[in-house]
């Protein structure tokens, strides 16, 4: 591995966010060859660099094909400057309450050592014109600083840490890093973002053994947080750690784990009731929000005069009439302090809330400012503000997602004022996202939470809609009334073949708006691009076409189809620009979809756009290739280190798809999918198509995943306390 030495002069790019550092360093040594004097480009990870400042940085030259020879960095450290001309230079600069002739003075009377002088003893520099006591501390506190931030790096890196995890460590610990990590080392996971396997390798090699209790109690955490996340769970059982943790230090018994178990409990890191073992997070989250269920369930409902009257009026206003069961959703939803309405598609949700937001504002006149409208998700809450011609937003933004600090700039200490809550899509709402919520609101906001129950659950730990629904305690409202939108269409009535789990052999007949085209395995892929050209030569557009699919491998998984689609839909073109990242091509007009929230650019995860146009790095100001994708309005700039966050669009995944509506969807069906067809998938899947529905492929796993229910349900406690409260 290679080092330099130089000057450090200015940065051409900075990532404020992972300190991704493209700069300019002037040679003054280096072990490959005579470089002395040459100002060369250096990239990595780095804290914030000083003008002037002398670095040694270790790595590797490399030629970049745009912009030429660069010096690769893995780690870095100050170096104190050492003849007299740099310290001159350094003891003038900004990080210093003195100029040049005072700092000349300083190494006329210290020599070339001067700092290490200063270090030891800061009384060397008393009696030096124009140097106030207030001055020789500020002095004498940046070179500590400085050779302290300097040598903890250095520490770190040769244990193993990256230069990114370093500086993560050091601007949490600051100069107590060192005793944080010779005390236990495992404790940086729970203050930063590092990894268990990451820090479990670097402790292996500084001596830590298998069974070292510290070892053993941050395995245990990484062991409840991989399990419930994987099963979307809130609390385990005994055996259920005991497997995972014994697989990953052999030598535990289960008194050990039990004795583990209960110290991590006297931490206040999880929560032990009964046999039940919660990370602690989410046992608070699970009691705070049944606590609010119940005081919002049990506060005094009021009835509003004169409603029916009221919905009458927006009746004449909206052309429309509404049955029964739609007016006694409307009026428990404004009377009530909580209130849920679930229903499949075709059964009048969008209907009820369109209602319950006109009547608020155009007939009671209540204050936009006082209705929050929102949704898990970006399309989803694009979608109600287009229904209610009224802003929405996903509960992230709402709640002022800090996506560094994972953290809600919006809580207890600083909700939010609406009087109305009404949040669409509730099936995708996790435990941890409505603690945020509550948290999030005023105690008496009136919630009225609308989703299909037997949609997907949430992609995180919970099921808090089934669980409302489930434990029969509060006041829901079950759409079941299907409004055919004719008697020639089909897809609100397979939906609700699918949820009952009662198919008819009317799936496999034609309609306006539906059509299963039975094929052999290696035909669906040609299948697919032939009814897609059928439809855009009938005058779909490709915004309006969406194929999904369950498994990303295989020959007609995610990956797989988006590769071919993109040569249908989008092919390479000398008028469009386009660039290649690994075996990836990004092409100007390709289909994107969004993998992450990025509150900062104001798009979610599962958001569709369009790549507008792609700037190579010899042109870009970045020096790096940019691609510019639109989110319907929204225009986000990607750099290579973003394209980890997209991926094409043409096909996705079924629970990418939540929230959203498509004109058409083409949904295949393939023996190879079959360990990964169940019953809410298909549903979800197909429910996703608003005018056209095409299935293809095979029938008998079709059937499978309608009939399969062997979904693991998921352990939660919301419904357990609510039935205890009111049984």
């Amino acid at each position: 591995m290679a080092y330099i030495k130089g000057i450090f002069l200015e940065d051409i790019f900075k990532n404020e966010s992972n300190g991704y550092t493209v700069g300019l360093i002037r040679i003054k040594e280096t072990d490959t060859e005579d470089m002395n004097g040459k100002v060369v480009t250096f990239t990595g990870i780095f804290d914030d660099l000083k003008y002037k400042q002398v670095y040694k940085m270790t790595g590797e030259f490399v030629n970049h094909p745009k912009y030429g020879k660069q010096f690769k960095t893995d780690t870095y450290e100050i170096v104190m400057p050492t003849d007299t001309e740099e310290l001159i230079e350094f003891l003038s600069s900004d990080l210093f309450p003195i100029g040049e002739k005072t700092a000349e003075k300083i190494v006329d009377r210290l020599g070339t050592d001067a700092i290490n002088k200063i270090i030891d003893d800061p009384n060397v520099l008393v009696g030096i014109p124009r140097l106030s006591d207030k001055k020789i501390l500020k002095i004498v506190k940046v070179l500590n600083d400085y050779q302290s931030t300097s040598k903890i790096l250095m520490s770190l890196n040769k244990l193993g840490f990256s230069t990114k995890d370093s500086l993560l460590i050091l601007k949490k610990y600051g100069s107590s890093t060192e005793k944080v990590i010779d005390k236990n080392i495992y404790s940086v996971i729970d203050d930063t973002d590092i990894t268990f396997d990451e820090v479990d390798k670097i402790a292996s090699g500084m001596g830590y053994l298998e069974d070292d209790e510290r070892r053993l109690e941050a395995l245990t955490i990484h062991a409840i947080k991989i399990i419930t996340f994987d099963h979307g769970d809130t609390y385990l059982y005994f055996d259920e750690i005991y497997n995972y943790v014994s697989k990953h230090a052999s030598n535990i018994d289960r008194e050990t784990l039990e004795y583990i178990l209960l110290k991590l409990s006297k931490l206040n890191k999880i929560k032990i009731e009964k046999d039940r073992y919660y990370l602690y997070e989410f046992y608070e989250a699970e009691h705070y929000i049944v606590n609010r269920l119940i005081y919002l369930n049990d506060l005094e409902r009021r009835k509003l005069p004169k409603l029916d009257t009221k919905i009458n009026a927006v009746e004449f206003l909206s052309d429309i009439t509404y049955d029964d069961s739609q007016r006694d959703a409307i009026k428990k939803a404004l009377n009530n302090n909580l209130t849920i309405i679930t229903g499949g598609p075709g059964t009048g949700k969008t209907t009820i809330i369109k209602c319950i937001v006109s009547l608020l504002i155009d007939i009671m006149g209540i204050n936009k400012n006082k209705l929050a409208l929102l949704a898990p998700t970006g399309r989803a809450a694009r979608k109600l503000m287009e229904l209610t011609n009224t802003p929405a937003y996903t509960i992230h933004k709402y709640l002022k997602w800090d996506k560094d600090s994972n953290k809600f700039g919006v809580d207890e200490y600083n909700p939010n004022n609406e009087d109305y809550i009404i949040v669409d899509e509730a099936s995708m709402i996790d435990t941890m996202l409505l603690y945020g919520l509550f948290k999030g609101t005023r105690r008496d906001a009136k919630y009225i939470f609308v989703g299909d129950y037997y949609q997907l659950p949430s992609v995180r730990e919970g099921q808090i809609l089934k669980d409302m629904i489930d434990s029969d305690t509060l006041d829901v409202i079950k759409l079941n009334k299907l409004y055919r939108q004719n008697e020639n269409s089909y897809i609100n009535v397979l939906a609700s073949e699918i949820k009952n789990k009662e198919l008819s052999d009317n799936f496999l007949n034609k309609y306006d708006d539906y059509n299963f085209i039975e094929c052999r395995n290696d035909e669906i892929t040609s299948l697919i691009k032939d009814i897609i050209k059928k439809a855009l030569d009938k005058g779909y557009t490709e915004k309006d076409i969406q194929v999904l699919a369950p498994m990303y491998k295989t020959t007609t998984g995610i990956d797989s189809l988006n590769k071919i689609l993109q040569e249908l839909m989008n092919p390479p073109s000398k008028n469009k620009n386009e660039i290649t990242s690994g075996e990836i091509i990004y092409r100007e007009g390709d289909k994107i979809l969004q993998l992450v929230n990025d509150p900062d650019n104001g798009v979610s995860n599962g958001d569709l756009g369009y790549i507008e146009s792609i700037i190579s790095s010899s042109k870009s100001k970045s020096k790096k290739n940019e691609i510019t994708i639109n989110f319907d309005g929204i225009r986000v700039t990607y750099t290579p280190k973003d394209f980890i966050n997209i991926m094409h669009g043409y096909a996705i995944s079924v629970h990418k798809s939540q929230g959203g509506e498509f004109k058409m969807v083409i949904i295949p069906f393939s023996p190879s999918y079959k360990r990964m067809l169940y019953n809410k998938l298909v549903y979800t899947a197909i429910t996703r198509a608003k005018q056209t529905l095409i299935l293809l492929g095979d029938v008998n796993s079709f059937i499978y995943g309608v009939n399969n229910d062997e979904v693991e349900l998921r352990k939660t406690t919301i419904k357990e306390l609510l039935e205890i409260k009111y049984n």
